[in-house]
């Protein structure tokens, strides 16, 4: 029987524990880069690379969302009208 280690499927619950592990702020960020790279199991770093690709494309989204509302006075408008709501109360 071939019994490779690095082929063994993660259970469910491993990904929902490494997905709390990776919102961990600076551990969980660096162990998101090292299981990227490591080679002890596949399927381990296959999920540690889709979870980094997701948090590149959420973050490439937000900075285009921010840019944006900065360029069209989003924020301005909502500040002022957040502060006219507490002027009311």
């Amino acid at each position: 029987m071939y019994d490779d280690r690095r082929y063994k499927p993660l259970s469910p619950w491993s990904y929902f524990g490494y997905e709390l592990l990776f919102q961990i702020p600076v551990v969980g960020f660096i162990l998101l880069i090292v299981y990227s790279f490591s080679n002890k199991n596949i399927n381990r770093r296959n999920f540690a690379r889709f979870h980094f690709c997701a948090l590149a494309v959420l973050l490439i989204l937000a900075a285009i969302t921010v840019g944006t509302s900065l360029i069209f006075g989003f924020y301005d408008a909502l500040f002022s009208y957040i502060g006219g709501a507490v002027k009311k109360f």
